[in-house]
């Protein structure tokens, strides 16, 4: 029996992170009528509060920088970390379609990205880049091109911007950082463009420079404009509506309204993970199990992958998250990632026994998972606690807390998370945990801190470790005695940037039953699929390379496109 449809097009978008408006743009630029719906009253999803970077092996890019990339080796370097069951070619899918796609994405939207020397966050495996160029970062973009869907674009994360509001980039957190030349002069500079914005700065809050994530997002919408994408805000998905075993259109509601919208090639699934769903964290994880210390924007509830599941998909991976230590600020909607900080000289992290037990300096992903399972297996690790003595406090910032900023200064709650004693033994009451045993920790690390050497978790070795540390510091960037009183600890506890299970897919993105075939005019791309990279993190932008990378294969593979 026909459908009756309030409205039908040749593509369906559900969410409008990158993933999503990939999908769009290269199906409207393969002549599909397309729209894009989002539950949210702002654009963007977790993509708009990213970094914005992505991980593209072999590309145009990275090949003018001089960086001759294997696509074999990074193959290899992509299978031996992920999932076992993560087919063969999902993984080849994406080393073989991510170069192609980032010269289509620069060609066709004003976004423009560099490739930078940031190692594989596990360079010394096989295949893996020590020196990088695998990762690239986008460069800043005038927000002024999206005129009045600019308001509407999600605001960056608290950790990836600067006061919540100022926009910065890579280069200009590590000047901020080291206090580079030139950096009080930049800062203002910066500060005084965002204020002076008029008559803009009067009515939004928005910082028209767009960096990172934003200028990602920023881009993609740009090019859904100038391709008459209409992208309907404030529309969640309610079913897919399901003919003769194919996905033939959805339901959904449009600012309270009801609409059945068909879709005569098909529906991309794109709306993110199940960040904010503490009930399907109950039911699938036990080891990132508090929603309140996602990362994840709050929309992301995992309607779509239950909307999927609920049409015939398999599922995957459900227990799987970007792990990530994050801050908890109280009152705020969600954790900030703790990238950088842990790396720099001048600090520990220790569980509730005050012992450390692991590499501080690792990667956010390495470092969550074994904060989680010390959490699981335990019960002493949720929070942890960073313990810095008065000169890394000076020097560096440590999560939401500022240096240069005096204590009474600082956010009112983030106060309240701050704890400071004269001495390590009145630190340590303060966190609740034994003074003779934090005293010995930090007496241990410092006898090996001073030498630049650490026996016991090898800091400062690996090559993504030194990326972090502090150049200006010798004979190891990331390591320093902790022994410059006043002494101060923050909680800190074994969070998430987004869930990474999801719907089952193959490499053409299709979403799949239990027995491996393909759902008729059902895709997912970025967090609604399960990943591609299993439960690893093999470097940075392996979550927005193949959300990005996926949704252009999806687009094509409903367009039939040759190009």
């Amino acid at each position: 029996m026909a459908q009756l449809w309030d409205k039908e097009v040749d593509i369906l978008v559900v969410g409008s992170g990158a993933g999503g408006m990939m999908s769009a743009l290269v199906g409207a630029q393969n002549h599909a009528e397309v729209l894009v719906v989002e539950k949210d009253s702002c654009w963007g999803g977790t993509s708009a509060t990213s970094g914005g970077g992505i991980w593209i092996p072999g590309s145009h890019i990275a090949a003018a920088s001089g960086f001759e990339d294997n696509l074999d080796d990074a193959f290899t370097y992509l299978r031996g970390l992920s999932a076992d069951n993560v087919p063969d070619e999902n993984i080849r899918a994406y080393v073989d379609n991510a170069a192609p796609m980032l010269r289509w994405l620069t060609d066709h939207t004003p976004v423009q990205y560099a490739a930078l020397p940031y190692p594989d966050y596990h360079a010394e495996d096989p295949g893996g880049s020590p020196t990088g160029f695998r990762t690239h970062l986008p460069l800043e973009l005038d927000g002024r091109i999206l005129g009045k869907d600019l308001r509407s674009q999600r605001f960056p994360s608290p950790a990836a911007s600067l006061f919540g509001y100022l926009n910065w980039t890579f280069a200009e957190t590590y000047q901020l950082l080291y206090r580079g030349k030139g950096w009080a002069t930049q800062l203002a500079i910066n500060l005084a463009k965002y204020w002076f914005d008029w008559p803009f700065r009067f009515t939004s809050r928005k910082d028209r420079r767009l960096t990172l994530g934003n200028a990602l997002t920023g881009a993609l919408r740009k090019g859904l404009n100038d391709a008459g994408v209409p992208l309907w805000l404030e529309t969640p998905l309610t079913e897919l509506v399901v003919e003769g075993g194919s996905v033939t259109g959805a339901l959904v509601q449009h600012r309270g309204k009801p609409y059945r919208i068909g879709a005569r090639k098909g529906v991309v699934l794109a709306a993110g993970g199940f960040d904010k769903n503490q009930a399907l964290r109950n039911e699938n994880m036990d080891l990132y199990t508090v929603a309140q210390y996602s990362g994840g924007v709050t929309s992301n509830t995992g309607d779509s992958i239950r909307a999927g599941a609920a049409a015939g998909a398999d599922t995957m991976n459900l227990q799987s998250a970007w792990a990530a230590p994050v801050f908890y600020v109280p009152g705020e909607d969600r954790g900030r990632l703790c990238t950088i900080e842990r790396a720099l000289p001048g600090c520990i992290m220790v569980n509730q026994k005050g012992e450390r037990y692991l590499n501080e300096a690792a990667s956010y992903h390495i470092t969550g998972q074994i904060m989680a399972r010390r959490a699981r297996d335990h019960g002493d690790a949720s929070p942890s606690w960073m313990v810095f003595d008065y000169t890394y406090r000076h020097l560096f910032p440590m999560g939401p807390l500022l240096p240069l900023v005096p204590d009474w200064a600082q956010n009112g709650m983030v106060k309240t998370i701050l704890k400071k004693a004269k001495t390590i033994e009145g630190l340590a009451e303060q966190m609740g945990v034994d003074p003779a045993a934090l005293s010995a920790t930090v007496a241990r690390f410092n006898e090996y801190a001073a030498r630049g050497e650490d026996p016991d978790f090898h800091r400062g070795e690996a090559a993504y470790d030194k990326m972090y540390g502090d150049p200006r510091h010798g004979p190891n960037p990331c390591l320093r005695p902790v022994d410059q009183g006043p002494f101060y600890a923050m909680p800190i506890y074994p969070g998430d940037i987004g869930t990474n299970g999801g719907l089952r897919t193959n490499a053409r993105a299709q979403v799949v039953k239990a027995d491996g075939s393909a759902i008729g005019g059902l895709y997912a791309v970025g967090n609604n699929a399960a990943s591609a990279m299993g439960e690893s993190y093999p470097g940075a932008g392996v979550t927005l390379g193949p959300a990005l990378t996926f949704g252009y294969i999806a687009a094509r593979d409903m367009t039939g496109a040759n190009d």
